[in-house]
Formats: C-alpha cells, sequence, structure tokens
C-alpha cells in the first residue's frame, strides 16, 4: 500500500470510527465534524508523506524537523484537542491551559477510543485509552478539571466497558439540556 492510500484510509477509518462512537454517545453534530481539517493541505501533505501506519505521522514529522506543523494546524483548529485550550492569563502573564466545555471533552474521549482502535487493531482492549494516557499524565499540560473529566471516562472504559462510558455521556447531556 502506497503512503497516500495508506494516510487517506487509515484517517478516514478513524473519522468514521469516530462518529460512531459519537453518535453512540449522543454527539451527532460532533462526530460530523470531527477531523474535518486532516484534508487540508497543511495537515494532508505532511500526512502522506510521514506516514508509517503504527502511529500518527505528526509524531514522525516532529521527529525530523523538531516540529509538527500539521499537528500545530491541527489543534488550533480542532477544539476536541485539549492544547486547544490554552490562554493569557492576565494574572500571571503566562499561557495557560483552561477548562474544556464537557462536550469537547466527550468528543476527545470518543476520538482517544477510536485512535487506540485503529493503531492497535485486534489487539485493542478496552484499557488501552487509559494507559496511554496515564503514561503521558505526568508531563501534560491540561486544565486539571479537564484531566479529571476525560481520565474519569477512561476509567469507565476500563473497567465498565463501551456500553457503559457512552450511556454516562448521553445522560450527562441529556442532563445538561434539562438546565
Amino acid at each position: 500500500m502506497n503512503k497516500f492510500t495508506g494516510h487517506l484510509t487509515t484517517v478516514l477509518r478513524h473519522r468514521h470510527m469516530v462518529m460512531r462512537h459519537c453518535l453512540k454517545a449522543g454527539l451527532i453534530r460532533r462526530g460530523l465534524l470531527h477531523d474535518l481539517s486532516k484534508f487540508s493541505p497543511t495537515e494532508f501533505i505532511p500526512g502522506v508523506k510521514y506516514f508509517q501506519g503504527t502511529r500518527s505521522p505528526n509524531e514522525m514529522e516532529r521527529e525530523t524537523n523538531g516540529y509538527s506543523k500539521a499537528w500545530m494546524h491541527h489543534k488550533g483548529r480542532n477544539r476536541h484537542h485539549f492544547e486547544y485550550w490554552t490562554d493569557y492569563n492576565t494574572v500571571t502573564k503566562q499561557s495557560e491551559p483552561v477548562r474544556m466545555p464537557d462536550i469537547f471533552i466527550y468528543e476527545m474521549f470518543c476520538d482517544r477510543v477510536a485512535a487506540s482502535k485503529i493503531y492497535n487493531g485486534e489487539n485493542y482492549t478496552d484499557d488501552m485509552p487509559l494507559q496511554y494516557f496515564l503514561r503521558a499524565k505526568p508531563k501534560r499540560i491540561i486544565e486539571k478539571y479537564t484531566s479529571d473529566k476525560l481520565e474519569f471516562l477512561l476509567r469507565l472504559l476500563a473497567e465498565k466497558g463501551e456500553n457503559t462510558a457512552f450511556r454516562y455521556i448521553r445522560k450527562s447531556l441529556r442532563n445538561n439540556k434539562s438546565k
């Protein structure tokens, strides 16, 4: 399989899996809009160039160039990435993480589960997204509520399974609409 076909197939499989997860979670609009920026030239061309099939092309681009232009473009346009949620704090005079709205945390959860499934294939287990999250947790710059909420969802997935995790999200969305 050539790099163009490999990257396109991976992006489409991932996007469709996130769409299915978002549908199960009651996030229809978020699922339809998920990762559309991956088809922009800024993200797609490096995705093809650095495609390996076993991990994100952004990792290889980062290793090659010292940064990933595709990732910087992606995280700046997709609110389901916690890296999007940083702002200048007028008190500390620094850029700091801010709390993500729950709807984007839920989409981030769907995204992480789908990515784990795509990259791990038939070896996937429901604890893999949690393990991936925990490995990087000490180094991650993320707002506390956002981190805690995502970890809660990933633990729910690992301990009780997909149906319970998606049911929790649907119920939370219903409860927030009634407020």
